[in-house]
């Protein structure tokens, strides 16, 4: 064992020996060539760091402490001002670059039919640079896209009365002339036990064909545009066939009531126009109603009156189903014909005048409208009606009152400006003015 340790001590002594002798020369070398270290032939080295700040920080921690603020100075109104966070990747799609190249199982499938693709350069596009410009500037928040004002709804600000086109097709089933209504958009949010308070978004549209078919939907998702499309696609699936009178109307006057929302709606004549709640027009555009009045009474809650007014147009009538169900002869009368009587529907077994009640109803409106009665102000008259002036005015015309009346009927009546006293009296005759003749002498 002692001779082991001597030998090891000795191979230790030696070793020492020769790095001395190596390092003094060196030494000796460096004190010689010193003057070839000055060249610049001889690279110089110096320590690098490869990693940095902005590589040791994630990308949403970096865009954090520049987009976030302290709570005391959000409380305080300095968050107004700050920088959103952009998609520095917007407008990149993978393989297609300066130098747009085909990658088969990249950007490209890698069967096309039977046909294998193969890796290969494609067609520089132009336009790239500027197409990014425009995606990159729209993100920035700072200005608002301006909408035309047909395309703003009813409001600038909210969604409400906008249109988003036709539902997606089902298969083979297209939407072809069908157009959606945003009805409602707006956030709702709840409580739950695991999640804390859960924020959604509720739309609610009307779509239709503007030729008697329409639907409503409602739907909700996190996202508003993932709830208009969801509520888009499941009126598509909820179409309802309304029909209307000539094309242009609703079949006659009814009244309609969901929850506390009452409706009263009157059949106008053809170019009325529609005069009624604006959610009830975006409803009567999808389906096709053109003239038509409704007042709307009780909660404006917008769910409920599309559901009433969708109610009433069901529960409409024909002339043939009202006459078959009191089993009377349906007949009009309009002022414009003289009141005179025109029968527009019969049915096919008619009662007899003993078996009609005294206390039943047998006007039309009072029927069709469920006893319900409209209820209408006093029309007061103008005020100038109680002035000295109009009074006077008032004596000055008594003679002239009714003269254009009567000058029509009696032109429609003996074809010419005859009184009714002229078959009586013949001599009662308007002189009319004689033409002056050439034979007539001038007066100079």
């Amino acid at each position: 064992m002692a001779c082991r340790l001597l030998r090891i001590c000795r191979v230790a002594n030696n070793s020492i020996k020769n790095a001395q002798s190596v390092s003094s020369g060196i030494c000796n070398v460096l004190s010689v060539n010193h003057s070839h270290l000055l060249k610049t032939d001889v690279p110089l080295l110096s320590n690098a760091r490869n990693s940095t700040f902005f590589v040791n920080k994630s990308a949403d921690e970096l865009w954090k402490g520049v987009t976030s603020v302290s709570n005391a100075g959000r409380r305080r109104g300095r968050a107004k001002g700050l920088a959103r966070k952009r998609d520095l990747n917007r407008g990149q799609i993978i393989g297609v670059g300066k130098i747009p190249i085909q990658f088969p199982g990249l950007n490209t499938p890698v069967f096309r039919g039977r046909e294998l693709l193969q890796q290969q350069k494609l067609p520089v596009d132009p336009e790239r640079e500027e197409k990014l410009a425009t995606l990159r500037q729209s993100q920035t928040g700072m200005k608002r896209v301006k909408l035309s004002p047909l395309e703003r709804g009813w409001t600038s600000a909210g969604m409400g009365g906008r249109k988003i086109g036709p539902p997606d097709p089902i298969g083979e089933d297209t939407f072809e002339g069908f157009e959606t209504w945003i009805l409602q958009n707006k956030m709702i949010t709840c409580m739950t036990g695991n999640l804390g308070r859960k924020t959604r978004i509720s739309s609610f549209v009307v779509t239709g064909n503007g030729n008697g078919l329409a639907g409503f939907a409602l739907a909700k998702a996190p996202v508003g545009k993932a709830s208009l499309k969801a509520a888009k696609n499941r009126a598509g699936q909820r179409l309802i066939y309304i029909p209307r009178y000539k094309e242009h109307t609703v079949l006659h006057d009814f009244f309609t009531q969901f929850g506390s929302t009452r409706i009263f709606v009157r059949k106008m004549h053809e170019g009325y126009g529609l005069v009624c709640h604006r959610v009830i027009k975006a409803c009567c555009e999808a389906i096709g109603i053109k003239d038509m009045y409704a007042k709307v009474e009780g909660a404006k809650n917008v769910p409920h009156i599309i559901k009433a007014f969708f109610i009433g147009l069901l529960q409409q009538k024909s002339y043939q189903q009202l006459a078959d169900e009191k089993r009377l002869h349906l007949v009009e009368f309009k002022s414009e014909n003289g009141n005179y009587p025109v029968v527009l529907a019969s049915p096919s077994e008619v009662r007899k005048p003993q078996e009609v009640s005294s206390n039943e109803t047998l006007d039309f409106t009072q029927y069709i409208m469920g006893g319900k009665v409209v209820l209408k102000k006093k029309k007061l008259p103008p005020f100038f009606t109680k002035l000295p002036s109009y009074q006077i005015s008032m004596v000055k015309k008594e003679r002239n009152r009714n003269s254009d009346g009567t000058r029509i009927h009696l032109l429609a009546k003996y074809g010419a400006m005859h009184s009714f006293l002229t078959e009586k009296y013949p001599e009662a005759q308007l002189r009319r003015k004689r033409k002056p003749s050439e034979n007539d002498e001038t007066v100079e």
